[in-house]
C-alpha cells in the first residue's frame, strides 16, 4: 500500500472550506440554512468537486448531493462517507463541511491512481442536519436512512413557507423523497469525519480521535401565552407577563440539566411578542434542547422540564403549549469500525484516542440503516458553532491520510 506523504491534502481542503464559507444566506457572516438562498451555489460547487474526483453525481429529492465512486465492478455495495452542508446561524466553516470536503479529496487521490476497491464509495453532502429553518434536524440523512417522516413536509419556517414548497422552489420533488432511501444490503457502513467541537483532543495534544458514542437529544418547542398590557398602568401583581414566566422557565431548564452526569440543556431561541418597549409581553415562543449520553437520563430531564414549565405557568396564570419538535436516541458506534479507525490512526504513529460525542451528527440517523463510525479532528479551543471555529491545515491533511489508509484496508465483510 502506498504511503501518502504529509501535505498532499491540506491546502486543497482548507481552500475548499474557505470557498464554502463564502456561500452564505447572510452578508458578513456564515449562515447557510436548508434550501436557503445559498443552497444552489453550495450544491453546484460540491457537485463540481465530486465530478473532478471521478464520481458520478446526483441531487436527490430532499436536496442531498450524492457522489458515487464505483468499485472494481460496477454496482458493488457502498461504504458511505459524508456530513452536512448546512450551518447554524453565524457559524464556523468546518462544522459539517470538513466531512464532505475531506472524503472528496480522498476519493480524488484514489481516482488519480486508477485505484478501484472491492466496494463502491459514496460521498454525501447532507442537505440539512442543523434544523435551523424548520426546527427539524437530520432531514437529509433521515431520507437516506429511509426514516424521513412525510408529515414534516407541512412544517413552515418563520416566513410561513412550507417545507414542501421550499423543495419545489428549488426544483425538487417532495413526493420523491422515498427514492432517496438506500437499501440495507447495498450499504456496507457509514463513516463521518467531523471536527470534535470540544477541547479534549487539543488538551491531549492529539490531532484525531475515534468516536465511541453520540449523545441522544430532544428538542422542544414551547409557547407561553399571557396578556398584553400597558407597561406603565398594569400593577406587577396583576400582570400575566409571558416573558417573566419564560425567564423562570429558562432557569428551570438550567437547574434540571445541571443535576445529571453528562446532561445538558439549552434555550437557544426565544421570540417575544408583541416586542414593544412599553407593552407587557403577551406571548413567548422558545426552544429547549436537552442532550445526554444515556436515554433514560434525557427522557427524565424532559419530563422534569415539562413539569416545571407547567407549574410556573399555573402559578403565574399563563397558558402554555409544549411539543417535541424531534427526538433522537443516543447512538453507539460499531466496535469493528472503531477498531479499523484505530488501526488507521496507529499506522500514522499516533496513539488512538476514543471519546464520546456530546453533539449530534448525521451518523445518528444513518445508524438506522447501517453500522456507523466517526473520526474526530482537533479544533482550536474546542470552539464550534461560532465564527472563530478553526482547525489546522496539518490536522486536516493528517485526518485525510488516515481516511485513505482506512479505505485501502477496509474489509466489506468484516462484521466482528
Amino acid at each position: 500500500m502506498e504511503t501518502i506523504p504529509a501535505g498532499v491534502f491540506g491546502a486543497e481542503i482548507m481552500a475548499r472550506a474557505d470557498a464554502l464559507g463564502r456561500c452564505s444566506d447572510v452578508a458578513g457572516e456564515l449562515t447557510r440554512v436548508f434550501l436557503g438562498p445559498a443552497y444552489g451555489q453550495t450544491a453546484a460547487m460540491v457537485t463540481e468537486w465530486l465530478v473532478d474526483a471521478g464520481m458520478t453525481v446526483h441531487t436527490d429529492a430532499i436536496g442531498n448531493v450524492v457522489g458515487r465512486y464505483e468499485g472494481s465492478v460496477a454496482g458493488l455495495p457502498a461504504l458511505i462517507l459524508g456530513s452536512h452542508l448546512d450551518t447554524v446561524r453565524d457559524a464556523g466553516k468546518y462544522d459539517g463541511a470538513l466531512g464532505v470536503i475531506a472524503p472528496i479529496s480522498a476519493v480524488k487521490w484514489l481516482n488519480q491512481r486508477g485505484r478501484r476497491l472491492n466496494f463502491a464509495i459514496e460521498v454525501i453532502g447532507f442537505a440539512d442536519e442543523e434544523g435551523v429553518r424548520f426546527q427539524t434536524a437530520f432531514l437529509g440523512s433521515h431520507a437516506v436512512a429511509g426514516i424521513f417522516d412525510p408529515a414534516l413536509l407541512a412544517k413552515r419556517d418563520d416566513a410561513g413557507v412550507s417545507m414542501a414548497d421550499a423543495l419545489g422552489d428549488h426544483g425538487l420533488d417532495p413526493g420523491g423523497i422515498d427514492g432517496a432511501a438506500h437499501r440495507r444490503e447495498q450499504v456496507l457502513g457509514y463513516v463521518e469525519m467531523h471536527i470534535e467541537q470540544g477541547p479534549v483532543l487539543e488538551a491531549e495534544g492529539l490531532p484525531v480521535g475515534v468516536v465511541t458514542s453520540i449523545n441522544g437529544s430532544t428538542r422542544l418547542e414551547v409557547t407561553l401565552t399571557g396578556e398584553a398590557g400597558h407597561a406603565g398602568t398594569v400593577p406587577i401583581p396583576m400582570r400575566r407577563d409571558a416573558l417573566t414566566a419564560a425567564a423562570e422557565a429558562v432557569l428551570a431548564v438550567e437547574k434540571v440539566c445541571s443535576a445529571g452526569q453528562g446532561l445538558v440543556g439549552t434555550v437557544g431561541k426565544l421570540v417575544v411578542a408583541p416586542g414593544a418597549a412599553n407593552v407587557i409581553p403577551a406571548q413567548v415562543r422558545f426552544t429547549v434542547d436537552i442532550r445526554a449520553p444515556r436515554d433514560p437520563d434525557r427522557t427524565a430531564a424532559v419530563d422534569d422540564v415539562a413539569a416545571a414549565i407547567a407549574e410556573i405557568c399555573a402559578r403565574r396564570n399563563i397558558g402554555h403549549e409544549l411539543r417535541r419538535a424531534y427526538e433522537t436516541p443516543s447512538c453507539d458506534c460499531a466496535p469493528w469500525l472503531i477498531r479499523r479507525l484505530d488501526a488507521a490512526i496507529s499506522a500514522h504513529g499516533i496513539e488512538p484516542r476514543r471519546l464520546p460525542s456530546g453533539a449530534g451528527h448525521d451518523a445518528m440517523s444513518m445508524a438506522a440503516l447501517t453500522d456507523v463510525g466517526m473520526l474526530f479532528v482537533r479544533c482550536e479551543g474546542g470552539v464550534s458553532h461560532n465564527p472563530v471555529e478553526a482547525i489546522q491545515e496539518a490536522d486536516a491533511d493528517l485526518a485525510t491520510r488516515v481516511l485513505c489508509h482506512f479505505l485501502q484496508n477496509f474489509q466489506p465483510n468484516e462484521t466482528s
